[in-house]
């Protein structure tokens, strides 16, 4: 399914969106990278524009990502757009023949998703949804604990994350962006349908938690509190999984400035109980029959980076054995639980899943 760039050359990279987190972050790994050829970015804003071509040597720049698909030899694009625009710029991508890494969410609705999945499997291309936490070997240690049935069948799953961003969240700017190229867009945080905690910074826990349990969200019930510009900044849902497990899960935007993320995965099953937690750095397995066993995991491992997956998306298009931790299903199921919570919380119904 890789359909790997041709032998004896670089694989050439498109940028859409060349925002506050892809010049911080995307852009200097590919940059580093000698495999890595920059072929052309998108933003809009002239001024902008040029700079980021300037900064990194792209070949290309273009306010219109139609351009950018127009270019022959293009391996693989990065979406980085503003959260309404992720499915629509991916699905284009992939239907030119490109893999496609899209940021998180990978779209706003469960239909968005479910296309986008169709349209790689129909095209033979990869989509990698850049958790960051996900590449992180204790993450990876998790999913194959229970992957090896090591807690047994899942029962219950407790799931919390918190985050300092409520000033960004509420309309106002995001402290220590100060000294970056860009800031980020108030309107991608903000927008109705598209901002908000859930959409902005729940589905990196959701994005985890499916990828270690491997379970499959079929029912929500949940409740919102709201900012004063009514984006959601707490999240508190009930889920029920298709296997029949429960769930409870919390979102939170409101820890002080320079606080480290909270993420705090909790599974109990019929053998056993499992801890990944981001914020102590540690992850353990309790067992009932006493073989329990406990990860060393590096200090300082636990604070959010994502040079990882931006790493893994490159090797995956060059046809190396990698495994995608942020694969499309796994970004479906957060974008199925976001909808379905925003859809909850307003009609104060559960919602089923399709």
């Amino acid at each position: 399914m890789n359909n790997p760039a041709p032998l004896g050359r670089k694989l050439r990279v498109g940028l859409i969106g060349a925002g506050s987190w892809a010049v911080a972050n995307h852009l200097p790994v590919l940059k580093g990278r000698p495999d890595v050829e920059l072929a052309a970015v998108v933003r809009p804003g002239e001024a902008e524009l040029r700079q980021v071509k300037e900064a990194f040597g792209f070949e290309h720049a273009f306010e219109d990502y139609r351009a950018l698909l127009d270019l022959p030899e293009l391996d693989a694009v990065i979406v980085a757009s503003p959260h309404r625009l992720h499915a629509e710029h991916a699905k284009a991508a992939l239907r030119r023949g490109c893999h496609v890494m899209v940021e998180k969410p990978m779209a706003t609705s469960a239909q968005e998703a479910n296309e986008l999945i169709d349209v790689a499997k129909q095209a033979g291309r990869q989509i990698l949804v850049p958790y960051g936490w996900n590449f992180q070997p204790y993450f990876r240690r998790a999913h194959q604990l229970v992957s090896d049935g090591r807690i047994g069948t899942i029962r219950h799953v407790v799931a919390q994350m918190a985050t300092p961003i409520e000033d960004l969240m509420s309309g106002g700017q995001l402290q220590g962006t100060e000294n970056e190229m860009f800031r980020p867009e108030s309107a991608t945080w903000t927008t109705k349908g598209s901002g908000g905690y859930g959409w902005g910074q729940l589905v990196h826990l959701l994005g985890g938690m499916f990828y270690v349990t491997g379970l499959a969200p079929r029912e929500v019930f949940a409740t919102l509190g709201l900012s004063d510009i009514g984006t959601d900044l707490y999240n508190a849902l009930a889920v029920q999984f298709s296997s029949g497990a429960t769930g409870s899960i919390s979102g939170s935007a409101s820890l002080p400035p320079g606080s480290p993320f909270q993420v705090d995965i909790r599974l109990f099953g019929t053998e056993g109980c499992l801890l990944l937690d981001v914020e102590r750095e540690r992850l353990w397995l309790r067992r009932v029959d006493g073989d329990d066993e406990e990860m060393d995991v590096a200090a300082g491992s636990g604070a959010y980076t994502c040079e990882a997956p931006v790493n893994a998306f490159v090797d995956l298009c060059l046809g190396k054995p990698v495994e995608n931790c942020g694969s499309g299903l796994v970004g479906m199921r957060s974008v199925q639980v976001v909808e379905a919570m925003l859809k909850s919380a307003e009609s104060r119904r559960p919602v089923l899943l399709d």
